[in-house]
């Protein structure tokens, strides 16, 4: 049964810390073709926005500081997004280019999928939206 307020639930926007917000945010653009949006004015200079889709955003916030969780894997912590399949091999290209590291995934899906370790080791799993 969902909840009563379950079809005003949506995802808004993912936060990432990295040490470099330039270059991070450049990967996103050049990579997924995330598009640079205008941030508020209350946030620390350090910071990029990116839209992903409409109403869905990713923020970059840089710290000086920032490791990679050892959680970052398939079974573990990742952010997916969905991509046509029929365009998975320049997609691969695009992010090996720029620093990516592309990974198989463990098992199996009916669908066709694969992972990537973007330069501030983050874990991203794309699915292909053609057939998932």
């Amino acid at each position: 049964m969902e909840p009563a307020n379950a079809a005003a639930v949506r995802f808004g926007h993912l936060t990432l810390a990295t040490r470099d917000v330039a270059a991070t945010s450049a990967f996103f653009q050049a990579t997924l073709g995330f598009a640079p949006i205008q941030q508020p004015g209350n946030i620390d200079p350090v910071a990029r926005w990116l839209r992903i889709a409409p109403q869905q955003e990713l923020h970059l916030i840089g710290v000086d500081d920032f490791e990679p969780s050892n959680f970052e894997r398939e079974y573990g912590r990742h952010v997916a997004f969905c991509y046509p399949g029929s365009q998975f091999g320049e997609l691969k290209e695009r992010l090996s280019e720029h620093g990516a590291e592309i990974i198989a995934p463990l098992r199996e899906t009916p669908f066709e999928r694969f992972f990537f370790r973007d330069p501030n080791g983050y874990i991203f799993e794309i699915v292909d939206s053609e057939n998932a």
